[in-house]
């Protein structure tokens, strides 16, 4: 390599590490945000904790679930924040890329998740930055953190993430689901339908439970499929189904799923993306590193 190729990759370098962790870049941003869910979490706080009586109006499944993550007895959950790794695609054919991804929820007041990735594609770092605040959502992505090629916004973007922050409920805090605003069905011991009313708009779901009470899936017809740049969405059935629990910080919580999309012909169904969490914990950070928490402090999380 010459002298001027050599100076060229390395300013390069130099100008994706600046952009990526300063202030202009995905990443710098969602740590802005962060700020804004502590201060939520730290308003709602002290919070009663979570009582048998909780759960007189939930299906028994759920219930059990309930009980079985650990949650009776502790405070109810504000604020969530998580990290996992893992793998992703964009179609049954397309080639997997690695990712690893940080995660904050707001539960209580006003709803806001957000969901930062580090991808890898065709050897190149790509930023993915999530957003739901009250009702309004956005999803973009950037290559090496300065070109863009998603940037997702609008109503059925805004619905997709609905689908997900109820997600997120079912799976990574079940803690939350005897104060969802729902309407629930027992189909049968196993199964439960509920209807969560989410900022403005319903959300219908399915779950199924295993013999130990666990949580193995989670289905809604009322998730919106994006293109690859983001600029159409189709509806389609989405899944996520959890194939290990693991315990975290005294709570029985999901540790290993897939989502999956259930296309037409000639995709079908396949799995998009394959996940493990690595901790969840009902903490909050801000970008100064100081944290905020509805329970017994638990192990600290990075915040860089």
């Amino acid at each position: 390599m010459t002298v001027a190729a050599t100076a060229v990759l390395l300013l390069g370098a130099a100008a994706y590490g600046l952009v990526s962790r300063g202030p202009l870049g995905l990443r710098g941003e969602y740590r802005r945000r962060i700020a804004e869910v502590v201060t939520s979490a730290s308003a709602s706080m002290p919070t009663p904790v979570v009582t048998e009586a909780d759960l007189r109006h939930l299906p028994a499944p759920v219930a059990t679930y309930v009980r079985r993550s650990g949650a009776i007895g502790r405070p109810r959950v504000t604020v969530m924040h998580a990290f996992m790794h893992g793998r992703i695609r964009s179609g049954p054919d397309a080639p997997w890329m690695p990712f690893s991804a940080e995660q904050v929820n707001s539960f209580a007041g006003k709803r806001r998740r957000l969901f930062f990735m580090d991808a890898t594609m065709r050897g190149l770092p790509v930023d993915v930055l999530h957003v739901y605040d009250g009702g309004h959502a956005t999803m973009r992505a950037r290559v090496c953190s300065l070109i863009p090629v998603v940037d997702a916004s609008g109503p059925a973007m805004s619905r997709a993430e609905r689908v997900t922050v109820v997600n997120d409920i079912c799976v990574l805090a079940p803690g939350v689901l005897p104060f969802a605003d729902a309407v629930w069905e027992e189909v049968d011991a196993r199964r439960t339908r509920a209807v969560f009313h989410i900022d403005g708009e319903d959300i219908h779901v399915e779950l199924t439970f295993g013999e130990d009470g666990a949580l193995v899936d989670f289905v809604s017809d009322d998730r919106r499929r994006a293109d690859d740049r983001g600029t159409s969405f189709a509806r389609q059935r989405w899944s996520t189904p959890i194939s290990r629990m693991a315990e975290q910080h005294g709570y029985m919580l999901a540790s290993h799923g897939e989502a999956r999309w259930h296309a037409p012909e000639p995709e079908g169904e396949f799995a998009y993306l394959e996940f493990t969490i690595d901790t969840i914990d009902y903490t909050a950070h801000d970008h100064a590193g100081q944290k905020v928490t509805t329970r017994p402090a638990g192990r600290r999380l990075p915040t860089s």
